[in-house]
């Protein structure tokens, strides 16, 4: 069984205790975590295997711990997060609650990748015993150059599979889930750091006496706002 760390809220000042040997985090409450990765699930389509009426996938992303997404389906049921470009991925955030859903909470989860439906592989597989809250884990097990933490991986589309259940179930209810881009997007007060910094070029061009830029950024997430028409 996968060990499961339990922490409390987070903060962008606490990053440097969370677990980076790729153990999930239990995040007690019903309510979503603040995290310090950006939540970008808005950015795609999603869709399921199957569900019932009025607990589609609209539930996953409303936020309400009381709805959740219920398959009617064979097994393995599945979650699958559409972008509209190769977008960076890091994390995911499930919410799942064993005490609730009892038999419908899932036991084994899988994650694929992919550039299109056709080629979609295996990145991630976890296994839950009774869980109950936000369980965040990474969804590579390939480790990042400098030893801290994991790669991202860059796909246009991500599944969640629900291999099984808890006591053999046959359906799944997964209460909410978000995908979550890398650490250099971190949000602060509702903006981007790229947007915030993105505001202060302008300033720096107008005063700048030349063309070269003494400090260019580097991280990907910076460079795309280097140039402001």
């Amino acid at each position: 069984m996968t060990s499961v760390s339990a922490v409390g809220p987070i903060g962008i000042n606490h990053v440097a205790q969370l677990p980076t040997d790729g153990t999930p985090i239990m995040h007690a409450g019903r309510k979503p975590p603040s995290l310090p990765w950006p939540d970008i699930g808005h950015l795609a389509k999603w869709s399921v295997s199957s569900y019932k009426f009025g607990f589609g996938p609209e539930c996953l992303r409303d936020d309400d711990p009381d709805t959740f997404w219920h398959s009617d389906g064979p097994q393995p049921h599945f979650i699958t997060v559409e972008f509209p470009r190769k977008v960076a991925i890091q994390k995911l955030s499930l919410y799942l609650s064993f005490p609730a859903d009892d038999s419908y909470t899932p036991a084994t989860i899988a994650v694929r990748a992919g550039t299109g439906l056709h080629d979609l592989q295996d990145v991630r597989a976890i296994h839950l015993d009774k869980p109950d809250g936000w369980i965040t884990f990474d969804v590579s097990a390939e480790p990042s150059p400098d030893g801290d933490g994991f790669k991202p991986i860059h796909a246009y589309v991500i599944q969640v599979i629900i291999l099984t259940n808890h006591m053999n179930g046959k359906d799944t209810h997964v209460r909410g889930l978000r995908v979550l881009g890398p650490f250099e997007c971190v949000t602060i007060h509702d903006q981007t750091l790229p947007h915030l910094l993105a505001a202060l070029i302008p300033i720096h061009r107008e005063t700048s006496s030349d063309n070269e830029d003494p400090f260019p950024f580097v991280a990907p997430c910076f460079k795309m706002y280097e140039r402001i028409r």
